[in-house]
């Protein structure tokens, strides 16, 4: 009897209750076939109100989760999407399970029908990040030039053993639509990113801060601003202004990322102004958000070129 009560007392500090499930999520997902990581929040577990945003295949926004309850300490939600690639695949119920087990979350999702989209995943809380863009952040060092009009050193492919699908011609880096993600092989932590880029009409990319925040690259010149426009904070910031100019024109963005403060000028416009970003995007590759991270670059949309990507370090000065 002893030995069973012993067992039991083991069992449950292994297992955590309904409430614990709450909070933001960063979300390791083991076969993933793009080398994405997700984000979940999950907000009222233990009361009858739980509700949740998901980052996370497939799709590229924060969606609201429509479909979720916990019972038993076990989080299950669901989304009706399709879970294929290709043209004409029908829509599927994926079903997200979820437990805490030793203070990191737990899961796995069955899409019904497709047994080869399911997927094992392993969750750590977000941590807090104390850096604030609060004046005492100053340039340290030189620039570094990520792109140096020559080739592509100091970059890799995020998914190993596809194709890369750029080139470097007349000192710009382009892409064929559909070409795999470019990640430096460098990473870095609070800076100042310059790049210079254009695109063909109805393009898409995307510019990932850390692995983890994606700028978004996007052809909406004469739109109106949009959470997935040029200069967005992808799915979470929509720029005050749409500052995009024509496609076929270079353009220019600055980006200032300080913790989770992020700045963008797009244009010589400043359209989001030290904002706070809450998670992860859509581009997210890198989810380990106490660390340093790289600078990537979206291919796997539509054509687009670079010919400047200048970096440059920010430390902290302190009276």
């Amino acid at each position: 009897m002893r030995s069973f009560l012993l067992v039991l007392s083991a069992a449950a500090c292994l297992t955590a209750s309904d409430k614990d499930l709450n909070g933001r999520w960063d979300i390791n997902v083991l076969n993933e076939p793009r080398a994405r990581v997700w984000w979940l929040e999950v907000q009222g577990a233990g009361t009858p109100g739980v509700k949740g945003s998901f980052v996370g295949a497939p799709g590229g926004g924060v969606d609201a989760i429509p479909e979720i309850k916990v019972q038993n300490s076990t989080l299950e939600f669901v989304f009706q999407k399709r879970y294929e690639r290709g043209q004409g695949v029908p829509v599927r119920r994926g079903v997200y399970t979820a437990k805490v087990v030793n203070g990191k979350l737990q899961g796995s999702l069955d899409v019904e029908g497709v047994p080869t989209a399911a997927r094992k995943f392993e969750g750590v809380r977000a941590p807090v990040l104390k850096d604030k863009d609060d004046g005492t952040w100053k340039a340290s060092g030189k620039p570094i030039e990520l792109f140096n009009g020559k080739d592509l050193s100091g970059w890799h492919a995020m998914v190993p053993g596809e194709a890369l699908g750029w080139e470097v011609k007349d000192g710009s880096m382009s892409n064929k639509a559909g070409a795999n993600n470019l990640v430096t092989d460098a990473q870095f932590w609070n800076f100042e990113l310059h790049a210079e880029y254009r695109y063909g009409k109805g393009s898409n990319s995307g510019i990932g801060l850390r692995g983890r925040y994606e700028v978004q690259v996007l052809d909406d010149y004469g739109k109106p601003v949009d959470v997935h426009g040029n200069g967005a904070l992808y799915g979470r910031f929509t720029p005050a202004v749409n500052a995009s100019k024509p496609p076929g024109e270079w353009q220019t963005v600055d980006i200032r990322l300080i913790g989770r403060i992020v700045t963008v000028t797009l244009n010589g416009q400043k359209i989001i102004d030290k904002a706070e970003i809450q998670g992860l995007t859509a581009i997210a590759h890198d989810c380990d958000e106490a660390k340093p991270g790289p600078i990537s670059i979206q291919g796997d949309h539509g054509a687009v070129e670079f010919r400047k990507l200048t970096l440059t370090s920010l430390t902290t000065v302190k009276n």
